[in-house]
């Protein structure tokens, strides 16, 4: 905008709601701008042709407009990291199943996740289910390590069996997780899930034999 010199209106009202969208007032006029939750809430009609060819490309489509109508559609896209892919092979080569869980449309992340390799798709969760999610995951069987870098994880983090911070993310997300990968590189996970398991192995040897020491030579002394 500044390097089109495009002059800002003045908003008022703003108001930014979680892991929708956000609402503002221009010229005694309300606008809003949001992902597809807050559009099926509003019940503004969207057209589902550019929703679908924004998600089927792995992009989150984003519209914006007034309660009445649309205005424009917006794409925002991630880029996938360069050890995404090496990383969900080398957890699955340790026997570990990979899930995304995310606030995202559902195609957009599916597509994400068939780039990456990854076994199961969450998504459209709102930040304040992430830790529901968890319990489901757990509640199924599966003993959870969440990986997440933000405020809104931080819960999550807490709630599964490990979690697992981004050392590039936020503090509270640091606070609330067990181990943090320092320098934000998801590439360090199967490293951690290795070190950690090689650990246990050492303190149930150490286990096995100060029980095995003790019955054997209590008796004998």
């Amino acid at each position: 905008a500044k390097a089109e010199k495009i002059s800002f209106l003045q908003v008022s009202n703003f108001k930014a709601l979680e892991g929708k969208g956000l609402t503002g007032t221009i010229s005694k006029k309300e606008y809003v701008a949001g992902n597809l939750v807050l559009a099926r809430e509003l019940k503004i009609p969207l057209d589902q042709k550019i929703i679908d060819a924004f998600a089927s490309r792995g992009k989150t489509p984003v519209f914006f407009g007034t309660k009445k109508g649309v205005l424009a559609y917006i794409a925002i896209a991630d880029t996938l990291k360069d050890e995404a892919k090496e990383t969900v092979s080398q957890l699955h080569a340790l026997g570990v199943k990979v899930a995304m869980l995310t606030g995202d449309n559902r195609k957009t992340a599916e597509y994400i996740a068939h780039e990456a390799g990854i076994d199961r798709v969450i998504a459209e969760v709102l930040p304040k289910d992430k830790a529901e999610e968890i319990e489901k995951l757990q509640k199924e069987g599966y003993h959870v390590a969440m990986v997440g870098d933000g405020i809104n994880d931080a819960p999550a983090l807490a709630t599964s069996d490990v979690g697992v911070a981004m050392g590039t993310g936020t503090d509270v997300a640091i606070e609330s997780a067990g181990i943090t990968l320092l320098g934000g590189r998801i590439s360090k996970l199967p490293q951690a899930i290795r070190l950690a398991r090689k650990t246990m192995s050492i303190i149930k040897q150490n286990l096995f034999w100060a029980f095995f020491y003790n019955i054997v030579g209590i008796p004998i002394a």
